[in-house]
């Protein structure tokens, strides 16, 4: 039997059973001015339970649910820095000519405030003509996402990521680079036109993810300041950055 079917059976058969209890008081108690007043102060007061349930209860809800759904997917997104994230930033700026302008921006401290995290996360750029790309350098950063592509395809499947469209587009970024860059056996010898292909999807990684580690960082820092402290200490645009507590 359809799904709408099986609604109307029980929409019929819940006022049939409410019509009987009314008639059931009625035939009892033989007051139908009664019945009919309390009858009537209920459906006026239909109105009223809509608005806080539906309105404002639900809505409260659906905030906090996406709230704990974001904090899972900031566990996810974690365990993604620190397993391959900050190491493929570091293999990225690699290519990066003048990479010290690109550090400058980005060394993050206890004294950042939202305007800070968001001008990096809204206003990053950076040109393409800033990477230059070299057989050894592109040979190491394809065996490293290959060794990677096992955590990329978990975090992929994570059922979490339909919250967080940002994060998901940087994982689609790094597979398919992953991708250009698995089916080259050779990086010697390549076209400029096939040289400026894989220049743009590290150019798009770089971007995304530049984004995606401020956001992070500044997740930290208002809700996990212990966290924070350890980032800033392990920043990966920081060539000065001491694990030391000093």
């Amino acid at each position: 039997m359809r799904y709408g079917t099986w609604h109307l059976i029980i929409a019929a058969a819940l006022l049939s059973l409410s019509t009987v209890f009314y008639l059931l008081q009625i035939f009892i108690f033989h007051n139908t001015h009664d019945t009919f007043f309390y009858m009537l102060q209920d459906v006026s007061f239909v109105p009223v339970n809509v608005l806080l349930v539906t309105l404002i209860l639900d809505r409260l809800l659906k905030k906090r649910e996406k709230q704990n759904l974001l904090n899972k997917m900031n566990m996810v997104i974690g365990v993604f820095f620190n397993d391959l994230g900050t190491d493929l930033i570091k293999l990225l700026g690699g290519f990066i000519q003048d990479i010290s302008e690109v550090n400058s921006r980005l060394q993050i401290s206890t004294r950042w405030d939202d305007r800070d995290f968001n001008g990096v996360i809204k206003d990053f750029k950076i040109k393409h003509d800033r990477f230059a790309l070299d057989s050894r350098g592109l040979i190491t950063l394809k065996d490293f996402l290959e060794k990677k592509k096992e955590c990329l395809l978990t975090m992929l499947a994570n059922p979490n990521l339909l919250e967080h469209d940002t994060f998901t587009n940087l994982l689609w970024a790094v597979f398919h680079l992953a991708d250009e860059l698995a089916h080259r056996p050779d990086f010697n010898d390549l076209p400029k036109t096939d040289l400026d292909h894989l220049r743009g999807d590290m150019v798009r990684v770089y971007t995304l993810i530049i984004s995606e580690w401020a956001a992070y960082m500044r997740h930290l820092k208002k809700d996990y300041p212990y966290l924070f402290s350890l980032a800033v200490r392990t920043n990966p645009f920081n060539p000065e950055a001491e694990i030391t507590v000093l």
